[in-house]
């Protein structure tokens, strides 16, 4: 029987995101986001819940950190909120901004745990979205690139682990193109030619943030991006289902037109066929700059999609789950463990052989219940992460690069366009009180830290 033990360089880690957690948006000279404008509006966020206050973590950072600390994650993944350090998106420097993350980061290294920046996570200032489209306009890409000097120049004497951008897909497939689910900035767009040009205006900022970084940074760092790959799974692993998944793999989702030039300096030529004259403009040089060199690649992965070879001109089918196939409570969470192991050899096959994998977010949101002893027994969450830590250990084992492992989350927080209906936490929020109660999940996968392998 494996023992499921990892490597003693594995890091383990949690995530969060600034939007989903800090609350304060009107202190310390932050402006609006285009989350806060977005969830003010009738029948965007379910019960037109916003992130106003959602955890406090502005003015709780210290307990956070501590909880944190009774964990015994040594990595953990935050990210800067744009609006707090450039609150018009261009021109001037908020310091009181700054210096909120300069305590919250002395504080994590004063227990030490090692702060992980994610410098885009979905909340740009609606400044931007007023002044000239903000993802729809290539002037979006420079003023990232501004945003991104002005935090590394103040911050990267502290920080020394950075990440671009988080899922492209979402902030700009998700909230120009689509309605359901709902999306900030929820601007829909007259065709899918310009959906694209919001993505390729956003790899060309992941690749002038690269740039940024390493102007700015007075230290050495590490450069990632974080991307949430459609993941195609074999239904079975015969030589034929395996190779049908790995061509999927090219078209599914979003995958050819995102992860593939950041990863290989192209548009997959599959997905470029597939799109016709629905691409994206792409300027000379263009994709040099997008395809800048990365030190590590962070994916974010909960479920997948099954594949299987058939006899069509794509040599592939994409399969839909049964109706009783098992999911959790987020109607796209379908449990399928061994989206992670595929996710991780996918990139690896794409990309260098050798460049580092972290799995930046994974976890699941379940029907959470507070026990009359004030417990909450999560036995379905961590069913999930086991299982999933378990796809995570095979990479390993069969020598892919993968690094660390980054659950999501270290607490229940505001669910973008669920509000608070959704808990991915394994800490439980009582947002009434503020009350921090860790959940079994938390006990578990603290045991997993201690152990360095899947209990």
């Amino acid at each position: 029987m494996p023992s499921y033990q990892f490597p003693d360089s594995f890091l383990w880690g949690s995530a969060t995101a600034s939007y989903q957690i800090e609350g304060a948006v009107k202190e310390d000279g932050r402006k609006p986001s285009v989350w806060d404008t977005f969830s003010a509006k009738w029948g965007r966020v379910a019960g037109r819940q916003t992130g106003a206050i959602a955890c406090d973590h502005y003015h709780r950072y210290p307990s956070d950190v501590k909880l944190m600390s009774d964990l015994g994650i040594k990595h953990y993944r935050f990210s800067i909120a744009w609006p707090r350090i450039i609150p018009d998106g261009r021109g001037s420097i908020n310091e009181a901004g700054v210096d909120f993350y300069r305590r919250l980061v002395d504080c994590l290294r004063d227990h030490g745990i090692t702060p992980h920046a994610t410098l885009f996570h979905w909340d740009s200032p609606q400044a931007l979205e007023e002044r000239y489209g903000s993802w729809r306009s290539r002037e979006m890409a420079q003023d990232y690139a501004d945003y991104v000097t002005a935090v590394v120049s103040r911050l990267g004497d502290r920080i020394t682990h950075w990440m671009t951008i988080n899922e492209i897909p979402c902030f700009t497939h998700m909230g120009y193109g689509t309605q359901q689910p709902p999306h900030a900035p929820g601007t829909i767009v007259k065709s899918w030619k310009e959906v694209w040009q919001t993505s390729h205006h956003a790899l060309l900022a992941h690749g002038l943030g690269c740039q940024a970084i390493r102007a700015a940074s007075p230290v050495a760092c590490s450069v990632a991006m974080v991307d949430n790959p459609a993941v195609t799974v074999p239904i079975d692993e015969s030589p034929a289902n395996v190779t049908a998944a790995q061509k999927a793999f090219h078209t599914c989702g979003q995958n050819g037109g995102i992860i593939f030039p950041a990863l290989t300096g192209a548009y997959s030529p599959a997905l470029l066929e597939q799109l016709g004259d629905q691409a994206p403009d792409v300027q000379e040089g263009d994709l040099a700059t997008i395809h800048q060199p990365l030190d590590a690649i962070g994916l974010n992965i909960y479920t997948g999609t099954y594949v299987r070879a058939a006899d069509n001109p794509q040599g592939y089918e994409l399969l839909s789950f049964p109706k009783s196939y098992p999911r959790l409570h987020m109607p796209w969470l379908y449990v399928l463990p061994d989206a992670l192991y595929w996710g991780i050899r996918h990139i690896s096959d794409l990309g260098r052989a050798d460049l580092s994998v972290l799995i930046t977010e994974n976890g699941c949101a379940v029907e959470d219940e507070l026990t009359r002893q004030g417990e909450v027994l999560d036995c379905d969450r961590i069913l999930y992460l086991r299982e999933y830590l378990k796809a995570v250990h095979r990479a390993a084992s069969e020598n892919y690069p993968i690094r660390g492992y980054f659950v999501w989350s270290l607490m229940d927080n505001f669910e973008w366009a669920w509000g608070y209906t959704r808990r991915f936490g394994i800490t439980y929020i009582d947002y009434k009180t503020q009350t921090r109660i860790p959940k079994s999940s938390f006990n578990w996968y603290a045991e997993c830290i201690r152990q360095n392998r899947v209990v």
